[in-house]
């Protein structure tokens, strides 16, 4: 059984997680990093209050601009998310594509609150290659421009992707067994939580035909962050893009352990975020509520949203955007099972920290089914698709494949929060929900066609509906 960290214990865990910074803590201090988190400190099951406060220093290092006092900026290292030295400082710090190009998290996470989406103005770009040197076009010959996704219910999402990955995984395990057992080649069906991701065969002598999977990488991990689908977890998201988008670099990817340098960036400040800060930010991340579904004051837009919701789903939406997923534990592990190389990782710690997000009150108010399990509301299946065609390309408008993605394929977006916040698209260049479905191409190009197809009664239904799925204020406690 893992340890408690019980209320009793809360004043020793807040002294001892934290670590005294160098600068003095005043009130005028331009100091974000004040003191640091003490990873060591972080093991077992928080209670609540114990949660609380660590959530809170998380939203604090989240919303906090860094400064150059905090060490930001990286004027001998790049963007890119291995380890990659620059020859020469650039003239600048701030640079709109390669970064850095914000302050705080919260610069471009902040619609309609804080931890929320961004407008086309807060827009990032994405530059292809492990090890890229820094870029300066914004032609899509040389970067993906993307707007930047909410992250209300993604503690949720990523406890949902380890569940479908392991369950992946146990397929793959079984079935190469009793291949061998049985001498013969065996085909099965890669499914879970309803969704399926094609058919492995495993041959007696331990070789794997992969060629059927289906909208999740070979190695059968659901990368459910990132607009493509290639972030692991809330953890290897926060560490890139506290480098790439403020120069802020944790010790667990940039540290000496790793580069062999205590200052890798080359701006005389080390130890800028280490692991306990890291671990901080994504429980902040992770325990925040997920959107909600509001219910309008109007009586004409009630029964439009309730027709809707019926036609959405007549028409195929449900088939990709499914309403709703099983989710059998709310205990959310950090550093994570499936963590990548550049991340802590649970053999790199005594025992992850354990966040139950059971303690909070707006997980209390979760549907669940008969087995128990959660039911997450998120409008996604946590698969990667052909979003577009020859035909209808506008959502493969990237020119450039990332992570070994195709071009035109993209993970399903969640829908929940929707309503919250436009505008739409990878990159936010289509301003309403009706352009948005209009254009689905690739693997929806049926159901847009549908939908499209609907008399204008129906569509203008599917929209009031999608528009009461929001991220409310006042969830945010």
């Amino acid at each position: 059984m893992k340890p408690l960290i019980t209320t009793a214990s809360f004043a020793a865990l807040a002294t001892a997680i934290l670590l005294p910074g160098t600068a003095p803590a005043n009130p005028w201090s331009e100091r974000v990093v004040t003191e640091h988190v003490d990873q060591t400190g972080l093991a077992g099951t928080l209670d609540r209050d114990a949660l609380i406060a660590l959530r809170e220093k998380g939203e604090h290092l989240f919303t906090g601009r860094f400064t150059t006092l905090d060490g930001v900026g990286r004027p001998l290292a790049t963007q890119a998310i291995i380890p990659t030295k620059r020859k020469h400082a650039p003239e600048t710090s701030f640079a709109r594509t390669s970064g850095m190009d914000a302050n705080a998290c919260s610069s471009c996470h902040n619609q309609p609150v804080v931890g929320g989406a961004g407008d086309f103005v807060t827009n990032v770009f994405v530059s292809e290659g492990f090890e890229s040197a820094d870029f300066d076009s914004t032609d899509p010959q040389f970067s993906n421009e993307r707007g930047s996704n909410h992250l209300f219910g993604a503690g949720l999402i990523e406890l949902l992707a380890r569940e479908i990955t392991a369950d992946l995984r146990e397929i793959r395990r079984k079935s190469l067994a009793d291949a061998r057992a049985g001498g013969a080649d065996v085909r099965r069906k890669l499914v879970s939580k309803g969704i399926g991701y094609g058919w492995i065969t495993a041959a007696p002598d331990g070789v794997l035909d992969m060629s059927e999977i289906e909208g999740v990488d070979a190695d059968l991990t659901v990368r459910p962050f990132s607009q493509k689908g290639v972030m692991t977890s809330l953890r290897q998201f926060t560490v890139n893009a506290l480098n790439h988008h403020h120069g802020m670099q944790s010790d667990e990817r940039f540290g000496l352990r790793w580069t062999g340098e205590r200052d890798h960036d080359g701006d005389d400040h080390d130890d800028e975020i280490r692991e306990g800060d890291v671990s901080a930010m994504v429980a902040w991340q992770a325990t925040l509520p997920p959107p909600g579904r509001m219910v309008p004051d109007s009586a004409e837009w009630r029964a439009a949203a309730e027709r809707g919701e019926m036609v959405f789903g007549s028409i195929g939406c449900e088939g990709c955007h499914k309403p709703s997923l099983p989710l059998s534990s709310l205990s959310f592990a950090d550093p994570g099972p499936f963590d990548m190389a550049g991340t802590l990782r649970t053999g790199d710690v005594r025992a992850p920290a354990v966040y139950d997000l059971a303690l909070l009150e707006w997980a209390r108010h979760l549907p669940r089914n008969d087995k128990g399990e959660v039911l997450v509301p998120l409008f996604g299946d946590l698969k990667r698709h052909a979003i577009a065609d020859q035909y209808v390309a506008t959502l493969g408008n990237e020119l450039l494949a990332q992570r070994f993605v195709e071009r035109n394929v993209f993970m399903t977006a969640e829908l929940w929060g929707v309503g919250s916040t436009d505008p739409y698209g990878h990159r936010n260049d289509i301003a309403s929900l009706d352009g948005v479905i209009r254009a689905h191409g690739g693997q929806a190009r049926d159901t847009r066609d549908r939908y499209i197809a609907l008399p204008d009664e129906d569509r203008h239904a599917i929209i009031a509906f999608l528009k009461t799925l929001v991220i409310e204020p006042e969830e945010v406690k």
